[in-house]
């Protein structure tokens, strides 16, 4: 079988967690916590690692936060990723005390010696770095020459790499995120076709969790099925255990994710004959923590729903009065409307319970 671009990647190592290689898409979120504050940052960090989330970066903005690392490091879940923009001081204290990973703007640190610094420190400990390119920061001579363009932003990432090489450092994730989808879209693909190294994708400052899902689904969507991007990051205003709960879902919608329960149902008519949201509202809360691979289907008719039933794992196809209950495909039982649901999360937990006694033994 031919392998995709994703496969075809350098492995990367980002503490225990591999990025590249033949792996699959690693989620990564980012902590909105002021990082100095110590205890509000790992009560983030600890939520973002319970959603699903395998990589953490937090901000590195001041001499409080510098100093706190060494501590989330410590007692952190998950590797941290520093996030490091204008001083170079931190990258080199963050690297000292043993940071999963560094995330540089390298066009954002003027001083080429301190750039070679965290390069020949970070190469000593075998600690990558992701060489992020922003459409929103571009080099002035490119933006003069070339626009915002994927263009502009390739030729400025290829500098910064080319510096990395020279001094004997391709420990590299590249990122070229943009605001605009269809040009991350672009930005991407020439990548992918330029470099080896693991891509780290994402739309940046894509809005609120409403738009920036959209925003984000649109421009990641067709990266991922195109079979490019190592690592995610669905960015979203405001607390990231959603931009997490987006990226499996992204994931699970194209086979990338399956540890997921996937709740599926129609999109209600004229034929309904029960009321199904509240019965979606109801599975889909009860199913919320289970981290297995399931779909259940609940359809609200005669017409479609035995059908579509059919196709998921568990399925209810609702009737006036009365559902049927499908499991592997096949119908089980008819069951009173009043029953429905109770029947159906009995299937679902016995599903649950099978998948955690082979998880056991394994």
């Amino acid at each position: 079988m031919k392998k995709t671009i994703r496969e075809k990647t350098k492995k990367i190592m980002v503490g225990n967690v591999q990025i590249g290689g033949n792996n699959k898409v690693v989620i990564q979120s980012m902590t909105t916590t002021k990082t100095h504050d110590i205890k509000s940052t790992l009560n983030q960090i600890n939520e973002l690692v319970k959603e699903g989330c395998e990589l953490v970066r937090v901000a590195i903005f001041d001499d409080r936060d510098s100093l706190a690392l060494k501590e989330i490091i410590k007692k952190s879940p998950c590797p941290i990723i520093a996030d490091i923009h204008f001083n170079p001081i931190y990258a080199i204290k963050a690297l000292e005390i043993g940071v999963a990973k560094i995330r540089l703007n390298p066009g954002n640190i003027k001083d080429e010696a301190q750039l070679k610094e965290i390069i020949k420190l970070a190469n000593s400990k075998n600690i990558p770095i992701r060489v992020g390119v922003n459409s929103g920061s571009l080099p002035m001579d490119l933006m003069k020459s070339h626009g915002v363009t994927a263009e502009a932003m390739m030729i400025a990432v290829k500098r910064y790499v080319n510096l990395f090489e020279k001094n004997g450092f391709n420990n590299i994730v590249i990122s070229l995120k943009a605001t605009n989808p269809l040009l991350a879209i672009e930005s991407y693909k020439l990548a992918a076709k330029e470099f080896i190294y693991p891509l780290h994708i994402g739309i940046t400052e894509s809005g609120s969790l409403f738009n920036g899902t959209i925003k984000s689904c649109a421009g990641l969507g067709v990266l991922l099925y195109e079979g490019i991007g190592n690592t995610i990051r669905i960015s979203l205003t405001g607390d990231p255990v959603s931009e997490v709960k987006v990226c499996k879902k992204l994931l699970n919608s194209l086979d990338l994710y399956d540890n997921l329960v996937d709740v599926i149902s129609c999109p209600t008519c004229g034929r309904l004959n029960f009321d199904l949201n509240p019965v979606v509202k109801e599975i889909e809360k009860f199913t919320k923590k289970m981290n297995f691979p399931l779909k259940v289907a609940i359809l609200g008719c005669a017409v479609n729903g035995p059908g579509e039933a059919k196709e998921a794992d568990i399925g209810i196809a609702g009737g006036k009065g009365t559902g049927i209950i499908f499991e592997n495909g096949k119908a089980i039982k008819s069951v009173k409307e009043e029953f429905l649901v109770d029947e159906l999360k009995k299937l679902i937990l016995k599903k649950y319970q099978i998948y955690q006694k082979e998880k056991r033994r394994e």
